[in-house]
């Protein structure tokens, strides 16, 4: 099975990012979401195929000392939990 993934925009309100960092948030988020469909698929509604315009994340909780790649991967799992089965 192949599943695509485009993620045209994130919008993280509250959390400043420097720009420097944002690749590594962006790797994150890609390996872990990629990571969780790969173990656990996608939602029924989804198999089928389609688009979704927007998915509302559940909200995470970071420390002050979190790094791009825990940030990700929370991220990633908060979205997951829109699409994944």
């Amino acid at each position: 099975m192949n599943i695509n993934l485009s993620i045209e925009r994130l919008i993280l309100d509250g959390i400043a990012i420097p720009h420097v960092q944002r690749p590594l948030l962006q790797a994150a988020v890609e390996a872990e979401l990629g990571r969780l469909l790969t173990e656990n698929g996608l939602s029924a509604e989804l198999m089928a195929g389609g688009a979704m315009p927007h998915i509302s994340a559940s909200a995470i909780h970071l420390t002050s000392d979190a790094s791009p790649t825990q940030m990700g991967q929370q991220i990633a799992q908060a979205v997951y939990r829109g699409i994944g089965s």
